[in-house]
């Protein structure tokens, strides 16, 4: 399996940041192929050093890192992520992390 990880930073107005995210970005996202599941952080995001400055967490789940390369490269892979920058345009607010993964 393989996942992409997307951390989002508190934004100004976690209001309109989710009301975009949820009515909009979400069905996006939901349209990319070769998604498994998809996952996303409910309620405040924490750290036991305090406040990380984190809004949301989303996770995607994927076979493979092949098809999580697949996914990007089709049209609604690339919408999806094109869209990124409408909701959270500001420098450094969403990092995304890709990676495999394995039962322990």
């Amino acid at each position: 399996m393989a996942r992409l990880v997307v951390i989002y930073r508190t934004p100004k107005d976690t209001a309109a940041f989710d009301k975009y995210y949820f009515e909009t970005h979400v069905p996006l996202a939901q349209e990319i192929p070769g998604l498994k599941k998809f996952e996303v952080s409910q309620g405040a995001v924490g750290s036991p050093a305090g406040d990380p400055g984190i809004h949301r967490i989303a996770m995607l789940h994927f076979d493979s890192m092949a098809a999580i390369q697949a996914a990007f490269a089709s049209p609604q892979g690339q919408a999806a992520a094109a869209d990124v920058s409408v909701f959270s345009p500001e420098p450094g607010s969403v990092q995304m992390l890709i990676f495999e993964t394995r039962q322990v």
